[in-house]
C-alpha cells in the first residue's frame, strides 16, 4: 500500500470511531494487565463477563494474594486457560508487589519480565495505560494487515514491525485499535463485509465480498436471458416459471 493511502485508510477509520478504545473491562492499570493477560485466546466479551465480580473485590495485586489462586479460579473458570492463566496472575501480582512496589511499570521489555506477560500484552498495556505508540498485533490485526495489503508478513513479529515503520502520525496511538475493531466487526475472518467497508477501495482483497442478496438479484437477472440450450441448475427457479 502506497504512503498515502495508508494515511487516507487511517483518516477513515478514525472518521468512524475518533477516539476508540479497548473493550475489555478494567478499573486501573493493574486490572488492565490481568484483563489482557486473560484475553489470550479469549473474547474480550467473555472475559468481561468473568471479570465484573472479579474486578468488583480485586484491583490491586495485595488483594490478588489475598484472593489466591483458587479463589481466582473460581471466577474465572469460564475462560480458555484458566488453570494456566490463575497461576501467571498470582505470581506476576507477587512480583509486582516485590519489585514493583505493587505499580505496573511503564516499561515494555520490564513488563515482559512478569508471568504470563508476551509482546501482545506488554504492547496493549503500553498502549491503553500510558499511551505509548505501540501495536499489538492480534487476530484481527495480522488478518486485516495482510488482507488490506497495509502490513503484509508472515508472522507477527513482521506484521508488528512494518506498523511500527509505516503508520504516520497523527495515527500511530490509536492505530491498532482502529485494525481490531475493523477486523472485529467488519473484515471478518470467515466473510468480510467488504460493501460497507469505509477503505475498500483502498484494499488489495480480491474478490471483494457482495452486499447480501446481490448475488441472488444478479443470478435472477441472468436467469431472464439464460442462451439457448442453457440447462439451469437443480433447484433454479426462472423469475419468468419456464422452468
Amino acid at each position: 500500500m502506497k504512503k498515502a493511502d495508508i494515511a487516507e485508510f487511517f483518516r477513515r477509520l478514525a472518521d468512524r470511531i475518533p477516539e476508540p478504545e479497548t473493550e475489555l473491562d478494567f478499573v486501573n492499570d493493574y486490572t488492565l494487565l490481568v484483563a489482557v493477560v486473560l484475553s489470550a485466546q479469549a473474547t474480550d466479551a467473555g472475559v468481561n463477563q468473568a471479570t465484573r465480580d472479579l474486578f468488583a473485590k480485586v484491583t490491586t495485586p495485595e488483594q490478588m494474594l489475598a484472593l489466591g489462586e483458587e479463589g481466582l479460579k473460581r471466577h474465572i473458570r469460564t475462560i480458555g486457560l484458566f488453570n494456566t492463566k490463575a497461576k501467571n496472575v498470582i505470581a506476576l501480582s507477587q512480583a509486582l508487589v516485590e519489585r514493583h512496589g505493587g505499580q505496573v511499570p511503564a516499561d515494555r521489555e520490564t513488563l515482559q519480565t512478569l508471568p504470563g506477560v508476551g509482546r501482545k500484552t506488554a504492547n496493549v498495556v503500553m498502549n491503553c495505560a500510558f499511551g505509548a505508540e505501540t501495536f499489538a498485533v492480534d487476530t484481527h490485526v495480522f488478518r486485516v494487515a495482510n488482507r488490506t495489503g497495509l502490513a503484509s508478513g508472515k508472522t507477527v513479529d513482521q506484521v508488528q514491525a512494518k506498523l511500527d515503520r509505516l503508520v504516520p502520525q497523527p495515527w500511530r496511538r490509536h492505530a491498532h485499535h482502529w485494525l481490531i475493531l475493523h477486523g472485529r466487526y467488519v473484515c471478518k475472518a470467515r466473510k468480510p463485509e467488504c460493501w460497507r467497508c469505509v477503505v475498500r477501495d483502498l484494499c488489495a482483497y480480491r474478490p471483494k465480498t457482495p452486499a447480501p442478496g446481490s448475488e441472488e438479484k444478479a443470478l435472477m437477472r441472468a436467469g431472464q436471458r439464460r442462451p439457448k440450450g442453457c440447462t439451469p441448475r437443480r433447484g433454479w427457479r426462472d423469475p419468468g416459471g419456464r422452468l
